[in-house]
């Protein structure tokens, strides 16, 4: 079912959020695509801070009412002038930031942070399509790039895996069961044996494993793996093998761990976390 929306407030976004299969497209802006809760267990965002840089209000309010319903705690600025301010005065655990803003671009506000050893997760919004720009924010330091229009399920687990990433960054070991992997070594253990996994079949298990107990699209998958070199005709395919050979490699025949998620993906299931 799709619900059309021009505004959502707190009391529908709660229903909608608690409801699973809904899908919510926005008929206003164009770029929220869609909220798709699968009724898997969702990761709170507790007592996490989260700054949305936007010079649209309307779409900066939508992101933050979804956010507020996760349980981050949300501010919202609409230039760069303002988001900076912002950030040298108030701790946050993250920054969603547009490209396009008013007073200073979101390239600038990426720099002045990076330039003054500001190591704040940031995710970078733009409608820009560009390899180009995409290469300059990562290049300032993004950790993180979404393309409008985007999936507010995709921009929920990218924010997760971001939070996740800079929690668990003094450790750079991923474990579940059995399985160890050492982020640094790129070297992955299975009762303290090494397993040899090919470069796709690590940067997989790694993608995974970052995010936990969660659903993962196919799409999403290839995405991260393959960039925009992957094919989406072979794409389903080619996950497939892939999980064959890493469910093979890990002794995990049955899907104990790495979980086929029917009309999604996959998932690595950690019954600790």
């Amino acid at each position: 079912m799709t619900v059309y929306y021009h505004r959502l407030d707190e009391e529908m976004m709660n229903f909608i959020l608690r409801s699973p299969g809904f899908i919510i497209s926005s008929s206003v802006t164009g770029i929220l695509g869609e909220v798709i809760e699968t009724g898997n267990s969702t990761t709170k965002g507790e007592s996490m801070r989260v700054l949305i840089v936007d010079d649209e209000p309307e779409l900066s309010e939508q992101i933050a009412v979804i956010l507020r319903q996760q349980q981050y705690t949300v501010d919202t600025a609409g230039d760069g002038a303002l988001a900076l301010e912002k950030i040298f005065t108030d701790p946050y655990d993250l920054i969603v930031l547009d490209i396009m803003l008013p007073e200073k671009d979101g390239f600038a506000v990426l720099g002045e942070l990076r330039g003054n050893g500001v190591a704040i997760p940031i995710l970078m919004l733009t409608a820009k399509g560009e390899v180009a720009n995409r290469v300059k924010g990562l290049d300032l330091g993004a950790d993180d790039y979404l393309h409008k229009p985007f999936s507010m399920a995709e921009l929920l687990a990218r924010i997760r895996s971001l939070l996740r990433r800079s929690y668990e960054q003094t450790s750079p070991f991923l474990i579940i069961g059995p399985i160890c992997l050492d982020t640094n070594t790129r070297i992955v253990t299975l009762n303290n044996e090494p397993v040899n996994l090919t470069p796709k079949e690590f940067s997989l298990l790694e993608f995974l494993f970052y995010n936990r107990n969660r659903a993962i699209s196919r799409f999403n998958m290839a995405e991260h793996v393959w960039g925009e070199a992957f094919d989406p005709f072979t794409m389903s395919n080619n996950i497939d093998v892939h999980i064959k050979n890493l469910r093979r490699k890990l002794e995990d025949q049955s899907g104990r761990i790495i979980v086929t998620v029917r009309g999604v993906g996959y998932m690595a299931r950690d019954e600790q976390a």
